[in-house]
């Protein structure tokens, strides 16, 4: 049997396979998607409000443990197919 890594959401905090969730890291002080952005990585489900949360309660400051711009047109990510 293979197991998965799992991560957790930094809005809602249900864990799940790292493949199920979107993944964002600091470049330049500012929050980008993607799963290559290099360092410490923070994960959502892919539901617009776990983002809208996570952004609310600063988790991903705390998570990436320093200070980040959350540009709001990332938003899109969950809005667009």
């Amino acid at each position: 049997m293979r197991s998965f890594p799992e991560r957790t959401c930094a809005g809602c905090g249900r864990k799940a396979p790292q493949a199920e969730l979107l993944r964002f890291g600091c470049t330049d002080g500012r929050l980008v998607a993607g799963r290559t952005v290099p360092g410490r990585g923070v994960y959502t489900c892919r539901r617009l409000s776990c983002f809208e949360r996570a952004r609310a309660s600063r988790a991903f400051n705390r998570v990436l443990r320093r200070t980040v711009e959350v540009d709001p047109n990332l938003t899109r990510i969950y809005t667009e197919g």
